[in-house]
Parts: structure tokens; sequence; C-alpha cells
């Protein structure tokens, strides 16, 4: 009797192919991030000011303003709202990414998914470790031949150069970690799948041809340098070194059919920068 009925109903319906992101969903996912920041950011700060004049009308006097002022001067609470602000933004950029893409997550072809499973060739990993320690070294010659004369710094750096010990070990940790994390989620997963995958009115999920491919590569490399110009102070000498790390980590991803060896070369250039901050500087005071 079931068999009957399981005839009638005819075969069973196979799950649709996963698709990679569209392009537009990308962009917005990016544009969602950089947003985010600014808005978590401005509401520690609102948070931070709130407590700070509350404690100086509890103390019976003072000038507020002034007292505001001198604490959002300090170093290290600019340090602690940056370190929160990128926990926070991680995190929820993260968990929309694996709601909204859930069988994207752990698909290793870098035109479907995103890549959170481990690589089954391990050399990759050593391959990210050399990708982490050369870029700097080749883009650092690169960025001073661009430069001239001109300084190159970046905000976040300038920052870690002034906090304390315990301020430059938590924007350390947060620089080498989490933010390696969700830029290569957004940039090597999501941005580097919609270049690959996206059709317009047709399936994706077939390999894709060496034009497309080149395009990809070189289109989510100089979209993650670009989109680091803020922060550079819109000096634009540092953004090819960083488009060769993104390009770098492109073809880790590619290659190693994980997104974790992008991760790791992420994560080790980042130490290289952030290194600076306790070996060539002074404690302040």
């Amino acid at each position: 009797m079931n068999a009957a009925i399981d005839l009638l109903a005819g075969p069973p319906e196979l799950p649709a192919p996963a698709r990679a992101p569209g392009l537009g969903e990308s962009i917005g996912l990016l544009a969602l991030y950089f947003a985010l920041q600014l808005a978590v950011g401005f509401a520690l700060a609102l948070l931070v000011g709130l407590v700070v004049g509350l404690r100086v009308g509890l103390a019976g006097g003072g000038d507020a303003q002034q007292a505001l002022r001198a604490a959002m001067g300090g170093p290290d609470l600019r340090t602690a709202i940056t370190a929160a602000t990128l926990l926070v933004v991680a995190s929820v950029t993260l968990w929309i990414v694996h709601r909204r893409w859930p069988r994207q997550w752990s698909l290793p072809q870098a035109w479907q998914g995103f890549g959170f499973a481990p690589s089954q060739r391990g050399a990759y990993y050593a391959v990210a470790l050399a990708v982490g320690v050369g870029v700097p070294v080749i883009g650092g010659m690169l960025t001073h031949l661009l430069a001239g004369q001109h300084p190159v710094t970046q905000n976040i750096a300038q920052m870690g150069h002034s906090a304390s010990l315990l301020a430059r070990v938590v924007l350390a940790f947060t620089a080498v970690t989490l933010g390696p994390l969700v830029e290569e989620t957004l940039f090597r997963g999501v941005l580097f799948s919609s270049l690959l995958g996206f059709r317009r009115g047709g399936p994706a999920g077939s390999p894709v041809g060496n034009t497309r491919l080149s395009m990809a590569l070189v289109l989510s490399s100089v979209a993650f340098g670009m989109v680091h110009l803020p922060d550079l102070g819109w000096h634009w000498y540092a953004v090819p070194n960083l488009a060769l790390l993104g390009l770098g980590c492109a073809w880790l991803r590619l290659k190693s059919g994980s997104l974790w060896p992008a991760v790791v070369a992420h994560g080790v250039n980042n130490l290289l920068a952030v290194a600076g901050w306790f070996v060539m500087m002074q404690p302040p005071g």
C-alpha cells in the first residue's frame, strides 16, 4: 500500500543546488558591515559619555563636557571602544552570513560556498604562513617605493602605539583573530564566491572560465584594498600592498578548498604589523 502511494507521489524532490550569493547581496553585506562599525562605535561612545556625565553629576559638580573630553582623549578608552566594536560587529556579521547562506557555509568550492571546513590538503597551511610572512616584506617595499617621502600610517596602528600594554594586547588580539576571520568571510567567502558563481538568470555552481576567474581574483583583491582607505587616512600608497594580500588569500581559498588557510595568512600578516607595537615602541609614560 505504501509502495503504491509512493509511486503515485512520484520521485522524491531533490534539494536545489547551492547557489553563490548574488553580487548585489555581497555588496550590500559589505556596506552593512562598515555601517555597523560606525553605528556600534557611535553607540558605545555615547554610552561612555552618559556614564561619564552621570559620574560627574553624582560627584556633585564639575564640568561634564571637560571630563568627557579628557576620557575620550585617552588612548586606552578609544582602544577599548575599537576592540568592543569589532567584537560586536564581527559576531553580528558572521551570524548574518551563516543564517542567510547556511548551505553555502562549509562548501569547499569557491564558486558555491565559503569553505568553513578544514582543508584536505594540509600543505596549504604552510603556504599560508609563507604568504602571511612574504606579503608584508614585498608589499612593504612596494609601499615604500610608491609613497616616497610621504608617511604611511593606519589609525589603528597609531592607537596601538600610544595605548598601554594591556590595551595593546587586547587590540592586537582582535586585529590578529577577529579582523582576519570576518574580513576573509566577507571578501574571500561571500564576495569572491559571488564574483565566481554569479549567473544572471541562470544556475550557479559549475567551474568557471579563466576570464571570470581572473576578474574575480583582481576585483575582490582591489576591493579589499580600497575599503581600507579610510583607516589609511585616504593615502593610496598602501592599497597595492593590501591588494597583494587579498590576491594571495583568494588564491589560497580557491586552491585549498577551505577558507582557513586564507584566515591564517591574513592573521600572520596582521601579527607582523602589530608586533611593532611591542618591539619598536616604548610604553607610554
